[in-house]
């Protein structure tokens, strides 16, 4: 029996001992920490990486829970830092204290991190912060460590905690310590991967995929070669998202080891040095085009490394023209006054990044003109795709063209005949490209006089191109272009002779209809009634039957009519009707009225 004033439940139970134990349940408190942090940085600045606006989040958001806790910092005139303790912690809430704490120092030191590329003296503030985001994730850390929390709440937290200090270390270039808490994190986060559903398995993932590349660069600097491989391979399948961006940055700190060797380049028989930190980055860069290229498998990723390799370029060019800024040649090629004579070494390397970005210019939108030549009608394309226009590819060539005749106009290499004959044969032959599909273009509307011509055109740009590639050496590359405009020339050969064809069919057509009107006969069907055409045009909406509003004609005004005959017409005699009504008024002495008459008047008197 139970004891005397226990009381006992239905189940038989005693109901001090089930309190006790949902006392603790009440008191073992989650923290979701990850899920928590990628929701607050993807709303407020970070999907763009804006690390001031998600600081300033991060500060608000503390203030409000030490509102809603009412667990002030002291008061409006002096300030009295408390701490929370296992002791105080009574609400999940107190859990986000220092873990925000933390990540408001972390952003600030990120904010910091991109402005030291400019101020180097605030990487020293950058690593301050770093160690204040050690702290708290520490202090966080140890709360989660009480019986109160949960183990998914003491795993998070020492995976952030070994984040957190893996970055510090990271930064301050410590790539061994580095490397063993990012492999820390990376494990625990892998397990909770595995422990939960499929939405905060993603979650978990996304992490575990942020970690690796620094991992792999740590490997990097602590001796493994194989990382910079990797680190490639990682780019290449990221896509267009922040990772991308951060593998970026980490290629490029890769290379900045190796842009040491690079001292100088050889381009058109002339070597000159490299001193600029950024040109040897981008021509190291440049270097690992083609086997990026050939690991890529979506044509998105291509496209990708493409546009990330102009921007070095771009960023290449920018730093050689600040060192260039004293040069006076320099100055009047960009004014595009005419210079003579050899120009100066960095200028030549100037134009050497100007050809370089051109060309690359140029192979990215014959990528992206084949892509569209795969969604061509003919070409019988995916469901759900969208179709290519002839258009869309001639807008394509004309960049193309446009980027191919800058190319012999580069100072430096203005006098050299070998570089202007094979951008001539390139440009006949993408004119010749050009013209065929703005002829397609005009087939679809029916034009057949102006199709047949630009087919003519395109087939004298590719003899023109032809003959200007035989005078150049058979390269493998020479070849494959050769036997394009081959393939071009027999097409456009077959599109000409059905070109012909539908011109034909469609003169035969209106042949049939002239023995009465033809079909282009402008005149309206009112012109036209005793003709029969067989006219299309009068079953739609916009027939042509009359003039509307109709034109104004003279017409004769409304005739008067006057009575002539009225003259001579003689009307029959009434007098024999008159002297029958006076005797009828007289001779009845008028009734009443006459009565009245006589009486008042005298009229009886005589």
């Amino acid at each position: 029996m139970a004891a005397e004033g226990e009381n006992v439940t239905a189940d038989g139970t005693n109901q001090a001992t089930q309190s006790t134990t949902e006392t603790s349940k009440e008191e073992s408190y989650t923290l979701e920490a990850l899920h928590l942090l990628k929701d607050a940085q993807q709303q407020h600045g970070l999907r763009h990486g804006d690390f001031q606006r998600y600081r300033g989040y991060c500060s608000r958001r503390i203030r409000r829970i030490r509102k809603s806790l009412h667990f002030p910092q002291g008061n409006r005139n002096r300030v009295a830092p408390k701490k929370v303790t296992p002791e105080i912690l009574s609400d999940s809430r107190y859990l986000q204290l220092p873990l925000f704490c933390a990540e408001r120092c972390w952003a600030y030191a990120m904010q910091l991190k991109s402005e030291a590329n400019t101020e180097p003296r605030k990487r020293f503030h950058m690593v301050s912060k770093l160690k204040k985001a050690v702290v708290y994730s520490e202090e966080l850390a140890s709360l989660c460590d009480s019986e109160k929390c949960d183990a998914r709440t003491k795993l998070e937290c020492q995976a952030y905690n070994a984040w957190i200090k893996g970055s510090l270390q990271f930064e301050t270039e410590n790539w061994e310590s580095a490397m063993e808490l990012y492999t820390k994190a990376k494990t625990i986060y892998e397990k909770l991967a595995n422990a939960f559903s499929e939405e905060l398995q993603a979650l978990y993932q996304q992490r575990v995929d942020e970690i690796s590349p620094n991992l792999r660069y740590c490997a990097y600097n602590i001796g493994d070669e194989s990382a910079l491989q990797d680190l490639q391979k990682m780019r290449i399948a990221a896509g267009e998202d922040q990772l991308t961006l951060k593998l970026d940055d980490l290629l490029s700190q890769t290379r900045e080891k190796q842009a040491a060797t690079l001292s100088e380049v050889t381009w058109r028989g002339r070597t000159v040095p490299v001193k600029v930190e950024a040109v040897r980055l981008f021509l190291l860069n440049m270097q690992d085009l083609n086997t990026e290229l050939e690991a890529a498998e979506s044509m998105d990723s291509r496209v990708s490394i493409y546009e990330s390799l102009l921007k070095q370029c771009i960023d290449a060019q920018q730093a050689l023209r600040d060192v260039l800024q004293e040069d006076q040649v320099f100055k009047a090629a960009v004014r595009g006054q005419p210079i003579e004579g050899k120009i100066s070494n960095a200028h030549y390397l100037h134009s050497y990044l100007m050809y370089l970005r051109l060309s690359t210019t140029v192979e990215r939108n014959l990528l992206l003109v084949e892509n569209l030549k795969q969604n061509l009608p003919e070409n019988n394309p995916e469901e759900g795709r969208k179709l290519t226009k002839p258009q869309d590819l001639v807008r394509l060539y004309d960049i193309i063209i446009q980027n191919l005749t800058e190319i012999p106009n580069l100072h430096g290499i203005q006098d050299d005949p070998t570089i202007e004959s094979e951008t001539e044969a390139s440009v006949l032959r993408y004119k010749a490209f050009r013209s065929f599909y703005i002829a397609r273009s005009y087939s679809s509307a029916k034009k057949w006089k102006e199709t047949v011509a630009l087919y003519q055109r395109a087939l004298d740009n590719c003899k023109k191109a032809l003959a200007g590639y035989k005078k150049q050496s058979q390269s493998p590359k020479i070849k494959e272009e050769v036997q394009t405009i081959q393939e071009l020339q027999e097409q456009i050969g077959g599109q000409m002779h059905s070109c012909q064809a539908f011109s034909i069919l469609d003169s035969g057509a209106s042949g049939d209809q002239s023995l009465f009107t033809p079909v282009t006969d402008k005149r309206l069907l009112e012109d036209r009634l005793d003709e029969f055409v067989t006219d299309k045009s009068l079953s739609s909406k916009k027939a042509t039957l009359t003039h509307f509003p109709p034109n104004f004609e003279p017409i004769p005004c409304r005739p008067l009519f006057f009575d002539l005959a009225l003259n001579h017409i003689e009307f029959p005699s009434l007098e024999d009707k008159l002297e029958a009504q006076k005797k009828a008024a007289g001779g009845g002495g008028g009734g009443l009225t006459g009565m009245v008459k006589g009486w008042l008047w005298g009229g009886g008197k005589k």
